[in-house]
């Protein structure tokens, strides 16, 4: 993996995929390349490095080919699985002719004894990696000139191995084609006016059309500019239909923002506006889901709601999980993707699971979506990308509408996921034992969201000198309870993702079982003391670590002498009621994280080792 871009068309070919890759940086990676068509052979660049790095390489490549002398070619920006991140190992690959090229995102699980069969035929290989050998039996195919020509050796190939995968394949035999396919890790083509565009994401491929078709898993398509023909693994044609993607092709800039994170940490308010908007009735007092595709009979013969995520996601569930409990004493649990599907989980009717993923495409929880439909649970997904597969299979849900993340950790996706598991929760509390009242006050505050950060965002400055203080910082703990234990979870892992810090997040009182042994003076604490319950006894805690010399740094309301009487360093935010608290909580923790990365000069948008979309397990 990471990202894959290929156009078939009249356009200057290597301009327009390393616009393609571009568009991708925000993925992660740790290399790039590029192949195209030429008159007699395949051209071929690839190096370790950024794709900015790869374009200098390229200058005479790109001037070169504005007079249309190639008509296909794909790129490719690799996050190592398969062997280190080398030019021999980055995308795209060759076989041993130099007919043919490829580009991969997943694994292929046998591709060792592949590999061994194709060298006892005399292929020869180049690098350590698994995409290689799939290259490499395509080739093998295609050399016995299979009736339906590049098309069916790629349909030949991948009927033999194990795994997941996303690929474009260029050959030298059919120079006006792309053949891409997908298993598991996304495949989008955009359909533009004699030309197409194909892309491991939507982001790719808006800058030439908005027309775009997603493949489904078991796709294999043969891609020219005036047609698309799609086909399963059997040969046989399926239909997919086209979609409009509304992204603004602008929305992927940083607009004058030094980092594409603080311009989304500042978009939460409008994007947090966006998932809102048209889905809450102030008059009745309850949210209108319709994506759902649940009537209120169907709201009270469920039974549970399971929620399921990683990272971010998992964390957003956490909220969500106290807010269904508190709003409709229904019972909820969160459980993690990646261990749901091979602990053999117990599916009762009556459950619904709802997958929550930003990008829609998440391995682990696209395969946890599908055991939980083998148990017959009622699914549904929570997903930002409009068209994704777990979007797709799940068949109903809610789109956040939040636009865009091109920073590999999340910030608005999380706020936009928490927003809306508030409306699901007051939805089913609605349907259960919530009063119209009730219902009215929940509405009024969910609604005074997008103004509560704004506050927050206003103490941008306030932020970055607490941050200062902290910026040489080796260690932390974050502690809270009750709504904000997640948010403790959440703010730890954007500290560590963008800053490289070791950060933990606890729930306030497990520090005495055991993290406490490791408070001195120079590992600080960050509480989060807001004015909500369980206040006194984090507050209890926060002594406990100042009497170990630990510096704290809390989270407190406006106003509230008491908590910010025993910290060090305090960052405020607006009263607000206990399960709102998370978001502008959240948004005050992303600040700080984003400064203290800044201070350290680390890697904001793209941190090393990380992907955005983690579409391999």
């Amino acid at each position: 993996m990471c990202g894959i871009v290929g156009y078939v068309g009249p356009r200057n070919v290597p301009e327009v995929l390393l616009n393609g890759l571009k568009r991708l940086e925000y993925r992660g990676y740790d290399s790039a390349g590029i192949a195209t068509l030429g008159k007699k052979s395949i051209f071929l660049r690839k190096q370790e490095g950024k794709v900015d790095g790869l374009r200098e390489s390229l200058k005479d490549l790109l001037t070169s080919h504005r007079d249309g002398k190639s008509s296909a070619g794909i790129a490719h920006t690799r996050w190592a699985t398969h062997g280190p991140p080398t030019a021999a190992n980055a995308h795209p690959h060759v076989d041993g002719s130099e007919r043919l090229a490829l580009v991969h995102n997943g694994i292929i699980e046998n591709y060792r004894p592949i590999r061994e069969h194709l060298e006892s035929k005399g292929h020869t290989f180049r690098s350590d990696t698994d995409s290689e050998v799939l290259g490499a039996l395509i080739a093998d195919y295609l050399t016995e000139k299979p009736k339906g020509g590049l098309l069916d050796a790629v349909s030949l190939a991948l009927q033999k191995v194990h795994g997941t995968y996303g690929i474009a394949v260029i050959s030298q035999d059919e120079p006006g084609c792309l053949v891409v396919a997908r298993r598991g890790s996304p495949i989008v083509i955009g359909v533009g006016i004699d030309e197409a565009i194909v892309a491991s994401d939507p982001a790719a491929v808006v800058s030439v059309t908005q027309q775009v078709i997603f493949l489904d898993d078991n796709d294999v398509a043969k891609v020219t500019p005036t047609k698309v023909d799609i086909r399963n693994l059997e040969n046989r044609p399926v239909r997919r239909s086209a979609h409009e993607v509304d992204w603004d092709p602008e929305a992927a800039t940083k607009g004058g923002y030094e980092h594409f994170m603080l311009k989304e940490i500042f978009e939460q308010p409008e994007a947090v506006r966006n998932t809102i908007r048209g889905r809450l009735d102030p008059e009745s007092g309850n949210a209108l889901l319709s994506g759902l595709g649940l009537e209120p009979r169907d709201l009270v013969e469920i039974s549970r709601i399971l929620m399921l995520g990683c990272g971010t996601s998992l964390n957003a569930g956490m909220v969500g999980e106290f807010a269904v409990e508190e709003f409709a004493h229904l019972f909820s649990e969160v459980e993690q993707s990646a261990e749901f599907r091979y602990r053999n989980p117990i599916i009762q009717r009556g459950d619904l699971v709802l997958a929550i993923s930003q990008s829609g495409e998440t391995i682990d929880t696209l395969a946890a979506l599908r055991e939980a439909e083998q148990k017959g649970a009622l699914v549904a997904a929570l997903v930002n990308v409009v068209g994704s597969t777990i979007a797709r299979e799940a068949g109903r849900g809610i789109y956040l509408h939040a636009g865009p993340e091109i920073s590999v950790a999340s910030t608005k996706a999380f706020t936009c996921q928490v927003a809306t598991l508030l409306m699901v929760a007051l939805k089913f509390g609605r349907s259960r034992r919530l009063n119209l009242v009730q219902g009215q006050r929940i509405c009024r505050g969910i609604e005074s969201i997008p103004d509560l950060i704004e506050q927050v965002l206003a103490k941008n400055d306030e932020i970055a000198k607490v941050a200062e203080a902290y910026a040489e910082m080796s260690h932390c703990f974050y502690i809270g309870r009750g709504y904000l234990f997640p948010v403790a979870m959440e703010g730890a892992l954007k500290l560590k993702e963008i800053s490289y810090l070791h950060a933990e997040g606890y729930h306030a009182s497990e520090l005495k079982h055991g993290p406490i042994a490791l408070l001195q003076k120079d590992f600080p604490v960050i509480a989060l003391l807001n004015d909500v319950p369980g206040k006194e006894k984090t507050i209890g805690n926060v002594h406990e670590c100042r009497a170990r010399h630990a510096p704290v740094i809390g989270v407190v309301t406006e106003g509230d002498a008491e908590a910010a009487g025993c910290i060090h360093h305090a960052i405020s935010v607006p009263v607000c009621d206990p399960y709102i608290a998370p978001i502008p909580t959240t948004v005050a923790l992303q600040l700080f994280a984003y400064h203290v990365a800044r201070l350290r000069g680390c890697e904001i948008d793209q941190p090393r080792n990380l992907a955005k979309s983690v579409t391999v397990e």
